[in-house]
């Protein structure tokens, strides 16, 4: 381990009880995706942390009613940060799991997923000398698809030469692929009618929601990591009417574009089977896969980084789920994902942090970030 690693690890072992506060802050601003006044109390609670420890309160972003975070560093953008600050958890979640730190574990609603990668990129960023060429931004929809932000982030990932996602990590290791995802809500009419006296001068639209579901399931290909699933489905008004109308939804997630165009030029190709139904799909490819290619080098310095550190030898891997760093890779961006903290149970009760891995896990993102800065523009 060089010594500008061991101070700088140093520096951030020290600053752990006041992570962890600055956690608590976070966790307590409640901040469920479907509130946005909630998730700009919780943005201006981000922009005190990045005041108080860079001294640089973060700009207010204003995009379609959600507030999210931006800091700038110097006229450029050259490294792109991207977290966000929502998370899944229902306003008042925290009265019955408050935040709590037991022995080497923090938890409570949104720690994991993922506001410790906010604290840990924000304490990161204040051991790097000079910060010119960065920019980090703490969205308030990712929860949701990214509906404000998406148009944000791939402007500021177009002119940047790597962007890295503060998304908490797979098991501890980063995340070097992620699967694409198209999302579809199909909707179906058909004509009602007594299910006892005439059920045959109906048009049942639950029947043909039967035959469309199945047909897009028959879409997956396993071979190729592709998945398709039909996932909430409503149908009928009535228990004797033949079923009038009839709605489901359909998740997605591939690795490749490829699949990604194949599917969904098959799923809007779809017809009716049913006489007298009709259908209508709404909806597409919501994120583009983050393919490993786009990570590569990044990884390879993140692994040269943690050795300088003294750390074990790195992991990537590729998930299912999806993050603003598929929308960075998407417009060519080098994209480095799963920098954030260290724990487990995303979106589930409990989820949790690993204490004693917060200052390693930042002191490897500085140390990336560093590195990029000192490599002479593109």
């Amino acid at each position: 381990m060089d010594d500008t690693s061991m101070d700088r690890l140093s520096e951030l072992r020290s600053r752990t009880p006041a992570m962890l506060e600055h956690l608590r802050a976070l966790v307590e601003a409640e901040s469920p995706s479907d509130d946005p006044a909630a998730t700009a109390s919780c943005a201006s609670e981000v922009s005190a942390i990045a005041s108080a420890v860079l001294g640089a309160p973060g700009e207010p972003t204003p995009v379609d009613g959600r507030t999210h975070v931006l800091l700038r560093f110097g006229g450029s953008c050259r490294v792109l940060i991207v977290g966000h600050l929502d998370t899944v958890w229902p306003a008042g979640t925290l009265g019955r799991w408050p935040f709590t730190v037991s022995g080497d574990r923090a938890s409570g609603p949104g720690a994991f997923d993922m506001k410790a990668g906010i604290v840990q990129g924000i304490h990161a960023l204040s051991t790097i000398g000079d910060l010119d060429g960065v920019t980090a931004l703490f969205t308030a929809d990712e929860e949701i698809g990214s509906p404000t932000s998406t148009q944000l982030i791939r402007d500021l990932a177009s002119g940047a030469e790597a962007a890295l996602i503060l998304e908490p990590a797979a098991g501890g290791a980063l995340k070097t692929g992620r699967k694409g995802v198209s999302m579809y809500s199909v909707e179906i009419a058909g004509r009602a009618a007594h299910a006892g006296l005439e059920p045959e001068k109906g048009a049942s639209a639950l029947i043909e929601l039967a035959h469309q579901v199945l047909a897009m399931e028959a879409l997956a290909d396993p071979t190729q990591g592709t998945t398709v699933t039909p996932t909430t489905a409503t149908a009928g008004t009535a228990m004797n009417v033949v079923p009038a109308g009839a709605r489901f939804s359909v998740d997605v997630r591939m690795l490749s574009a490829a699949e990604q165009t194949r599917v969904d030029g098959a799923i809007k190709a779809l017809r009716p089977g049913v006489a007298g139904t009709t259908i209508t799909i709404e909806g597409g490819p919501n994120r583009g896969p983050m393919e490993p290619a786009s990570s590569a080098e990044l990884f390879a310095l993140a692994t040269e980084i943690a050795g300088e550190l003294g750390f074990a030898s790195l992991a990537g891997t590729t998930v299912g789920g999806a993050s603003d760093g598929n929308f960075t890779a998407s417009v060519g961006c080098p994209t480095l994902d799963g920098l954030g903290a260290v724990g487990d149970g995303a979106h589930a009760e409990g989820e949790h942090v690993v204490v004693s891995e917060m200052a390693p896990r930042a002191a490897l993102f500085a140390g990336i970030v560093e590195a990029l800065l000192r490599r002479p523009p593109r």
